[in-house]
């Protein structure tokens, strides 16, 4: 028996607003989670204000982005957590016969490291975290995805000097997030959100072009150090 159309996703409209190159690099460049004036995402995209203009209405329309207006600019940004997602997923199923190649690309080795996922931290550091975490399950698996254990709240306040605040109802807690490059997962959230926002506020990251994280110094000793250990 055949399902009734009306009743099938609908993936045509959701699949044109990627397939065009241009709108494709605006979305990408939004996934940093950070905001974008139109002219930035013009920029990025290679194409004139004008036709950004027009893409970023059709972006609109179509569920994919929001606009904020900030006194004599707008701002746009993703229109949800869930549209990151849907672009990372579909970026692992574009490039799942030439993974490996990809990511030996010189380009890509920074956003390997360290990126930006809708405000959260991927890449191998991401990992690597989300790890950490479920050492001796300081991740507790919950009905949307996991709670914070005493024993990881404690490490995360005596090892990184991060208080976790308590889950705002505003949205998920705590989930995980296949990795593009490592095709494992990482940590996503409101908890993610805190923790990187965190690692940028002592310095531990800094922000590099696009999607890019930057490991410093004093973060290589206090981040680097912290995940080296054993987390209770």
């Amino acid at each position: 028996m055949s399902i009734p159309r009306e009743h099938e996703p609908r993936l045509a409209r959701s699949a044109a607003m990627v397939a065009d190159a241009a709108r494709s690099r605006m979305l990408s460049r939004l996934l940093s989670g950070e905001a974008a004036t139109a002219g930035e995402l013009a920029a990025a995209a290679s194409v004139t204000p004008a036709t950004a203009s027009g893409h970023l209405a059709q972006l609109l329309a179509a569920g994919f982005v929001l606009c904020e207006p900030r006194g004599r600019h707008r701002y746009y940004r993703l229109a949800s957590p869930t549209v990151a997602h849907a672009l990372e997923a579909l970026a692992l199923v574009a490039e799942a016969g030439e993974r490996d190649a990809a990511w030996q690309r010189p380009e890509r080795a920074r956003l390997r490291e360290a990126r930006c996922c809708y405000g959260h931290l991927a890449g191998r550091l991401g990992v690597r975290l989300f790890d950490a975490l479920r050492a001796r399950d300081g991740l507790r698996v919950a009905a949307d995805g996991f709670t914070l254990s005493e024993a990881s709240r404690a490490w995360l306040g005596e090892a990184l000097g991060f208080a976790p605040a308590a889950p705002n109802g505003r949205r998920r807690y705590a989930y995980a997030c296949m990795d593009w490059s490592e095709r494992r997962d990482h940590l996503a959230g409101q908890l993610a959100d805190e923790l990187l926002g965190h690692c940028l506020e002592r310095g531990w990251l800094k922000r590099g072009e696009g999607r890019a994280l930057a490991l410093t110094p004093p973060g290589q000793r206090a981040l680097l150090g912290a995940l080296g250990a054993d987390p209770p």
